[in-house]
């Protein structure tokens, strides 16, 4: 091969190297459903793509798994996540926080809700607990924060029920497919949050009105943008520096997040974020080694000494 050849191959190597390096894939969690999340979403990333000058190619899983996993196996470079998906992503798919979303109010928190029909009998929790044998339940994604790992704690934990045997029916749905099983009487009750149901009375007021919210959660932390720790890092300082800047001043920047979910901005962010979150974790795991009552007594110790060494530990 001529010198010029060899030079050609190279710059061509390079080249396409550089364009592979130069494209993202950005997922979404399944809050809703995908044409709902598309419709939200891709004004944002067409401004992403002006902006770096990134390709970016968009995922919508129909479960917050399939972003996970999308992220472990390198599918998914930067993510959306609630802040449970977002401790898995960390854990187990190599992934880092660096944003948090802000609110259209200036506020960086939401709260997990319990909604049912307008004229149901059920007015609060109370209600719900004592008559759960009577009641079709719906809870979120395994790995939504608000829809499940919220209510399980405060809820379920906390007043020592086990929503697995506690209802009529219970299954597991996005937050969307729960409003829409509530107003269709499918469910008794749902959980939710106030992120959605805000959104619910911005766009389809008179939907809104047909519902009763019942419980609400302790504040929890506004989500967070998550992106592999091995993504390139001067890709990592494009998509990092749009994001913080996104919808300083900018009218229709403001749009496209209000558009999304009422947001209205972004601050830096890192794993820090996601201590509540562990703690709650620990302290279901901790409710639940302590109603085994088939764990052997110093099997029960020793568990509860681990988990309490790990709060303990995040507390510091």
């Amino acid at each position: 091969m001529t010198l010029s050849r060899i030079l050609a191959a190279t710059v061509l190597a390079a080249t396409s190297f550089s364009a592979f390096a130069q494209e993202i894939s950005f997922g979404i969690i399944a809050t809703d459903s995908a044409s709902v999340q598309r419709e939200r979403w891709e004004p944002f990333f067409r401004d992403m793509e002006k902006k770096t000058g990134l390709t970016v190619k968009s995922f919508y899983s129909p479960d917050y798994a399939g972003v996970i996993e999308g992220m472990r196996f390198n599918k998914i470079q930067v993510a959306w996540y609630g802040n449970k998906a977002a401790l898995e992503a960390v854990d187990r798919a190599n992934g880092e926080v660096f944003a948090q979303l802000m609110y259209a109010d200036g506020t960086f928190g939401y709260r997990a809700l319990l909604i049912t029909q307008k004229d149901s009998p059920y007015k609060s929790l109370d209600d719900v607990l004592k008559n759960s044998k009577s009641i079709n339940f719906g809870i979120g994604d395994p790995n939504s924060t608000s829809g499940f790992l919220v209510p399980s704690y405060y809820v379920f934990a906390q007043n020592g029920v086990d929503p697995r045997t506690a209802f009529k029916s219970i299954r597991n749905a996005s937050h969307g497919a729960n409003i829409q099983a509530v107003l269709a009487n499918q469910l008794d009750v749902a959980t939710n949050n106030t992120e959605e149901i805000d959104k619910l009375e911005a766009t389809k007021p008179e939907m809104f009105e047909k519902l009763r919210v019942i419980w609400k959660s302790p504040l929890i932390p506004s989500d967070p943008l998550v992106y592999r720790k091995d993504l390139d890092p001067a890709v990592k300082a494009k998509i990092k520096n749009f994001v913080l800047g996104y919808a300083k001043t900018d009218a229709a920047e403001k749009l496209v997040l209000k558009n999304i979910l009422n947001y209205g901005g972004f601050r830096e962010s890192n794993n820090d974020q996601l201590i509540p979150t562990r703690q709650l974790e620990l302290f279901k795991d901790r409710r639940k080694v302590e109603n085994d009552e088939q764990l052997a007594a110093a099997d029960k110790a020793k568990q509860l000494a681990d988990i309490d060494k790990k709060l303990a530990a995040l507390g510091k």
